[in-house]
């Protein structure tokens, strides 16, 4: 019984956590008029004061001085912290700019990208259906790129960023928490002293929308920790299949958003376009479901095999389950 609440409530975080990176599209604009790159700004450096906080309660901090002996993996958290912030900043100047439809896209092709990472990179290799599913996504983009008369390069710039993020974070091999406060520490500094160059030059919505705006743009650290820290509590409670299919719910929601809310123009050549991703998608998904059955039942296979006696060995008698009192 504790297994199945442990499980359903590490779905109802992943449900939030998603959720909550589906519906941001609806928090950037409130930002306004401060730019795409003041926003990214306020967002590095108030999400280091969020996670700092949080490591300060939890008194969590031996992995700082294991980083900083290790150059190569501190080398690679920095560059994990230039692929993230080059995602955030294009993402938020994508919502501010009308674009929440192409970037929506960015994240539903973005397992794919990573599979195209994992044999280029990794030499991974790929299963007829996952095959099959790149090809199918390949269309989809020269598809779009027809319709949009130009490559999507918002979606492809996106998912290209997080999908070498998530590489990155894979060779670091550190927790959620941990990584985003390393990541935020190395972009403090230079943030911080962009945000300051832009008050000496009278630049600064900060200083200048009245403190309604600054406390919005001070928020925009727990709009970022808080999917993160739901997110880690939904990974740890449930298994990665499940993480993978809760995936689509932040793209889902941001296209509905689009269209719906904002009102993103939707001609029929984008409709081919994303169905074909779609498409991809579900190839992906329903060969991912297949393969994880059939290792759960190599498993109990194996298993069972390994618990049964020695061949000519008696086997023990089976036990009558006692019976309840009429």
């Amino acid at each position: 019984m504790s297994t199945e609440n442990e499980q359903r409530t590490g779905l109802l975080y992943g449900f939030g956590a998603y959720g909550l990176w589906g519906l941001v599209p609806l928090f950037w604009p409130l930002l306004k008029p401060a730019e795409a790159i003041e926003i990214l700004a306020h967002r590095m450096v108030w999400s280091l004061v969020a996670v700092g906080l949080a490591l300060l309660v939890m008194r969590r901090w031996g992995w700082i001085r294991a980083l900083v002996g290790q150059p190569r993996k501190l080398g690679l958290t920095a560059l994990a912290a230039t692929v993230i912030s080059i995602n955030w900043g294009l993402y938020i100047w994508s919502v501010n700019h009308g674009r929440v439809v192409e970037a929506s896209l960015g994240y539903f092709i973005n397992p794919l990208v990573t599979i195209g990472i994992g044999v280029l990179v990794l030499g991974e290799r790929l299963r007829r259906t996952q095959w099959a599913a790149v090809a199918v996504g390949f269309a989809a983009v020269v598809v779009l790129a027809i319709g949009y008369g130009r490559p999507p390069w918002i979606s492809l710039v996106l998912a290209c960023s997080f999908a070498t993020y998530g590489l990155l974070k894979k060779k670091i091999n550190l927790n959620g928490l941990d990584s985003l406060a390393a990541e935020t520490a190395l972009l403090f500094p230079p943030a911080l002293g962009y945000l300051l160059w832009l008050t000496v030059q009278g630049r600064s919505t900060f200083t200048t929308g009245g403190v309604g705006h600054a406390a919005l743009l001070a928020s925009t650290g727990l709009v970022t920790a808080i999917p993160l820290v739901f997110f880690g509590a939904a990974a740890i409670r449930v298994p990665l299949s499940t993480l993978g299919l809760l995936q689509y719910l932040a793209p889902v929601f941001q296209f509905g958003l689009g269209v719906v809310y904002f009102h993103e123009a939707m001609p029929p050549e984008r409709w081919a376009g994303f169905s074909l991703v779609w498409a991809a998608l579900a190839l992906l998904t329903w060969d991912a479901l297949r393969t994880s059955r059939r290792s759960r039942a190599a498993l109990a296979a194996t298993v069972s095999a390994t618990a049964a006696p020695p061949s000519g060995a008696s086997a023990a008698p089976p036990v009558t389950p006692a019976r309840e009192p009429a």
